[in-house]
């Protein structure tokens, strides 16, 4: 039995929670809004993240950083992408954080200033600590009702991505290792831009075979960045590449098909968000990847597509265009 700190109290959080429970982990909760932690506290329900499920009564519930990590074997950073920079800083400045304690980090993007990766970010927060990844096809909703699952453990060091495997691991939770941690972590980030695609693609009215286009074009596209930046192509082959990238696309789960819905639908961005009520990881990704494809100097035609329709001035009634009357190429 080890004790875990799970730092990000939403929906990914909540049913990773409930998976430790289930192999006899002490587990602590922490969310930033004391509110929040006070309701979990006492209707053992999620249920602005994730409704119907019951919380155990052995679950404990803090809104003190500090509380969360002290005493951790193992720490997992839960929050949105766009929150891991400042709230390791203030687990930092907690000294709570011990200098053997492992990092595993389970949210899927790029930090906006620097376009590090999640555990890049950890690294640099806390440079003496073991960091790992934990990535691949595995929604919440799924998870939490122990809808049978594989997923990934990534880490440069093998030890690290052995306990991580053998802490999460359960008869509906298969963990597989992989120590290309670069690749992991890409294909948990970019497949967010193609899954905004998949829903404009739904939402302009498009069938099977487009969306069946896009998918496999779009892995073509996260391959070759993925390799001009150091990773390994078969990991994008694997559960954190293409099996991440068809349960995103495709699933009613999915928040960033469902906002990539409603832009198809004509809506603008702005309007969008607040209506899908939770984090598009998909949008700030799309703004790094076509950073990246810049960077790297990598032919990425779907990524610029999905900018110009968020940030540019593209209609979306002259995307099939766009994508569709390129010149000829190989496959």
């Amino acid at each position: 039995m080890s004790n875990v700190g799970i730092i990000g109290a939403g929906s990914w959080g909540t049913a990773l929670a409930l998976v430790l429970h289930e192999n006899k982990h002490q587990v602590i909760l922490w969310s930033n809004e004391p509110e929040h932690v006070a309701e979990l506290r006492q209707d053992r329900l999620n249920p602005r993240f994730l409704p119907g499920v019951e919380l155990p009564p052995e679950l404990a519930f803090t809104a003190d950083l500090a509380e969360a990590a002290v005493g951790a074997e193992f720490l997992v950073m839960a929050v949105p992408s766009h929150a891991v920079r400042s709230v390791a800083e203030q687990l930092r400045q907690t000294g709570a954080v011990s200098s053997n304690m492992v990092l595993i980090s389970v949210a899927k993007g790029f930090d906006t200033q620097s376009y590090q990766r999640m555990s890049e970010v950890l690294q640099a927060a806390f440079p003496g600590n073991p960091v790992a990844v934990f990535s691949g096809p595995s929604h919440a909703e799924e998870v939490s009702r122990r809808i049978p699952t594989a997923i990934v453990a990534a880490s440069a060091d093998e030890a690290v991505m052995r306990s991580v495997q053998q802490l999460f691991g359960t008869p509906n939770l298969r963990v597989y290792t992989n120590s290309d941690v670069l690749g992991v972590e890409l294909g948990g980030s970019l497949k967010n831009v193609l899954a905004l695609a998949s829903g404009i693609c739904y939402g302009m009215g498009c069938g099977d075979n487009t969306e069946a286009a896009l998918i496999t074009r779009g892995l073509k596209e996260i391959v070759r960045l993925g390799e001009a930046m150091g990773a390994q192509a078969a990991t994008f082959y694997g559960l954190s590449g293409l099996g991440d990238l068809v349960v995103t696309c495709g699933s009613r789960h999915s928040r960033n098909r469902q906002a990539g819905v409603l832009l198809g639908q004509g809506r603008k961005l702005e309007d969008v968000l607040p209506q899908v009520g939770m984090v598009v990881e998909g949008v700030n990704a799309t703004k790094i990847a076509r950073e990246l494809a810049c960077r790297y100097n990598v032919d990425m035609p779907l990524t610029e597509c999905i900018y110009q329709v968020l940030f540019g001035d593209l209609p979306i009634e002259e995307v099939r265009d766009r994508l569709m009357q390129r010149g000829p190429k190989p496959e």
